[in-house]
């Protein structure tokens, strides 16, 4: 599967561009051919059997059947297809061409309804108050004005709308141990490199070196970033502790308890 490449004038968004294009994200998860149903069920189990276990539950894909749902960096449409198949009336949008096109396919594959446009998160084409619940996952923290995504959300959400969207974590153990300490102090990183240089070169998977715009937050910036809708939530999950050197039922066990604390996504439930 091939497309051709969207004009980006703002270099952050030309790297997520090509970070993406090449290396959509989930695609390193299946051995099976890209686009055939083995493929996408790899995808699938990885995503909510290995990687978050616990996102399914969180997210509540289940929970809008009949409401009008747009999904903010729908990628190859794994999330999107899970609002789908419980009923919910789906629209994704994403930067890449290449990743709307595997989420086409994927729909038709599994006929499953939905729209795909191509679109900046910071510049929705849709108009005001057009859908009940927006949801973003792990998209708005590469782009670089966030609280312009955030506003554009706002906007397209009708009144009493529900907006999800997960944000890295800054107090996380993901970042202060591996990222800070691992690779900032133990490994010298931070003597040549900023945290930021860091975030970029090690955070996201990438065979294209395009080294993506990666910022984080904490609890109280993201609250401000939400700021404008009535009721918010944020809550912290995702937190894998395979990089310490304890047997896998250890680190399970302490990953459970320190997982609501030191996890690296911000799960933000907000209404309008």
């Amino acid at each position: 599967m091939g497309a051709s490449r969207m004009p980006l004038r703002d270099p952050d968004k030309a790297r997520a561009y090509q970070q993406w294009t090449v290396d959509p994200c989930g695609v390193s998860t299946s051995q099976h051919p890209l686009g055939t149903r083995e493929f996408f069920a790899d995808v699938e189990w990885h995503r909510y059997q290995e990687y978050a276990p616990w996102m399914r539950a969180v997210m509540g894909f289940d929970r809008y059947a009949g409401r009008r749902l747009l999904e903010v960096g729908c990628g190859m449409g794994t999330d999107l297809a899970q609002f789908a198949r419980a009923g919910s009336r789906v629209c994704g949008t994403d930067l890449t061409l290449r990743s709307l096109e595997i989420a086409r396919h994927r729909f038709a594959l599994h006929g499953l309804s939905g729209q795909f446009l191509s679109c900046d998160a910071e510049e929705l084409p849709f108009p005001p108050e057009s859908f009940e619940v927006v949801y973003s996952n792990g998209v708005l923290h590469h782009t670089p004005d966030t609280a312009k995504a955030i506003e554009e959300i706002y906007r397209v959400l009708m009144p009493g709308g529900t907006a999800m969207v997960m944000l890295y974590h800054r107090h996380s153990l993901y970042y202060w141990g591996r990222l800070f300490f691992w690779f900032g102090l133990l490994r010298g990183e931070l003597r040549r490199k900023s945290m930021a240089e860091i975030l970029r070169e090690r955070v996201e998977y990438s065979t294209s070196n395009a080294r993506p715009l990666v910022k984080v937050y904490s609890r109280g910036e993201a609250r401000r970033l939400f700021q404008a809708f009535r009721r918010v939530e944020i809550s912290v999950r995702q937190l894998t502790l395979n990089f310490l050197p304890l047997p896998r039922a250890w680190q399970q066990v302490l990953a459970s308890w320190l997982e609501s604390l030191a996890g690296w996504n911000l799960i933000i439930k907000a209404q309008k």
